[in-house]
């Protein structure tokens, strides 16, 4: 007998089967992103670290840890920018970030993406990326709920930049009506220890307990999300952005003198074991086998050479630089991978990747291809983590950022590594400038990955090549379609 079935119901059948393949195929997501954690900051990165992280270290333990990874760029909203959308950051001006949205309405984020394809989408800490302020009194739109989050709790910024107060989907829990004096630390620069600005501040917000209420926060939704009826649960999108270790350094008491590397080695000891609170709510959930759990950090730490001699401890592990600058030591990030049954425990790659790249690779856990104006400057590395590609076969093409000034722009292509000026191009001082020093730099990162030798003038041929590659890249809207 045959029955007739109406077309608009046939299109519900192919939805609903299309949607549950890709769901039992999914695992859950867990992206923790640390702010301002240094390279050489983690045990797994340095052995030679005086700071204790266990949680972490574990993670690598367990998966796959990148020695070349990169941040979108070496400060913040940069780098926040590039990792929920693929783009790289110099393509739109992200210094609007205060008073206005930097992603735009309809474009594709890392949530927006998931929240497609069956995830329930959920995002803890700091947003950075702006909204449209309209006084905070009233909505915040453009923010993360907007942007393809299904609920957000956090902030808007670091809690060294004012106003402080915590944001509920995109309306503040309490305005910040009240004062705080700023905060400085007499051991350490004007922008280290507990330091924070002046500004306005919730009522009886206590910026020492913003990184364990933004954890506890985390593991709530882990437990309601595990206590929702197996019919119902779609896999989980959880983005856990971290206040720490950025300023201001304060760590519980419990962790006071628990490092080899002062106030901020404490800060970050403390970092390590909210990571292993989010991992034990995984655990308890019965969640942490099914879940690929992602840990990296925003840029390179604020730590001054200075503080190297003092405490022996080198947060950037043998790098160049610090936090904004060009070289390593800015952007360069530890990057871990644990993803059970895809990803190999205690293995590693030394393939060089960037944040933008997560937007293709998420859409290619899910069989998925990127429409054409999704994530431009982004490149999946699901073939390194499952194995289906030789290790050493790029799967990205040149990676280019900019430092946090004098339009210092980089490219990094296979071993080489050219940046467009001299100096740091970022927090870190200048060396002194010699008169024959040429303008430009070239590293071979290879040979030379604390950047000591400047090979500029010994490559001119190539240098000219990075240079139009550099120009190319940043002319063409779509670093992935370019040729």
């Amino acid at each position: 007998m045959n029955f007739f079935v109406p077309q608009a119901l046939r299109l519900l059948v192919l939805i609903f089967l299309a949607e549950s393949t890709v769901t039992a195929r999914s695992p859950n997501i867990i992206v923790i992103l640390a702010d301002d954690m240094g390279y050489g900051d983690v045990g797994c990165y340095n052995p030679r670290s005086k700071i204790p992280t266990p949680h972490i270290d574990r993670l690598a333990k367990e998966g796959m840890r990148f020695t070349d990874a990169h941040a979108a760029g070496p400060l913040c909203h940069p780098s926040r920018y590039g990792l929920m959308t693929g783009r790289y950051p110099f393509r739109t001006d992200v210094t609007r970030w205060p008073k206005h949205a930097l992603i735009e309405t309809g474009q594709m984020t890392l949530a927006s993406l998931l929240k497609e394809h069956g995830y329930h989408t959920s995002m803890v800490g700091k947003w950075h990326l702006g909204f449209e302020e309209q006084g905070y009194d009233r909505p915040l739109p453009g923010g993360p709920v907007d942007c393809g989050f299904d609920e957000f709790f956090g902030l808007r910024a670091s809690t060294d930049i004012p106003p402080y107060f915590f944001i509920r989907n995109d309306r503040p829990v309490a305005p910040p009506t009240d004062d705080i004096r700023a905060s400085r630390s007499k051991d350490w620069s004007p922008i280290q220890g507990k330091f924070w600005r002046e500004g306005g501040c919730a009522p009886g917000l206590d910026l020492s307990t913003v990184l364990t209420t933004l954890t506890d926060n985390a593991c709530s939704i882990i437990s309601r999300h595990a206590a929702s009826e197996p019919p119902e649960r779609k896999p989980l999108f959880l983005y856990l952005a971290l206040t720490g270790p950025h300023t201001p350094w304060l760590p519980d008491e419990q962790f006071i003198g628990s490092s080899g590397a002062g106030l901020y080695g404490d800060f970050v000891a403390m970092v390590d074991h909210e990571v292993g609170r989010v991992f034990d709510a995984l655990h308890k959930a019965d969640m942490v086998d099914d879940s690929l759990i992602l840990f990296t950090s925003d840029n390179g730490p604020v730590w001054y050479e200075k503080d190297v001699d003092k405490f022996d401890h080198d947060a950037v592990g043998g790098l160049r630089g610090m936090k904004g600058d060009a070289w390593e030591g800015g952007h360069r990030v530890p990057f871990l991978v644990r993803w059970p049954g895809a990803v190999n425990p205690n293995s590693q790659c030394s393939q060089t990747i960037g944040f933008t790249d997560l937007l293709a690779t998420f859409s290619d856990i899910l069989g998925l291809s990127l429409p054409d104006e999704a994530g431009p400057d982004s490149f999946s590395f699901l073939p390194l983590l499952d194995g289906s590609q030789d290790a050493n076969q790029s799967v990205r093409p040149a990676l280019v950022m900019k430092a946090a000034r004098k339009d210092t722009m980089i490219i990094r292509s296979g071993r080489w590594k050219f940046i467009s000026k001299a100096g740091s191009g970022g927090f870190s001082e200048d060396p002194p400038k010699a008169l024959d020093e040429p303008e430009e730099q070239l590293y071979d990162m290879i040979k030379d990955s604390s950047e000591q030798v400047n090979q500029v003038t010994a490559h001119p041929e190539l240098v000219s090549r990075l240079r139009k590659e550099l120009q190319r890249i940043v002319n063409t809207p779509s670093h992935r379609k370019s040729p």
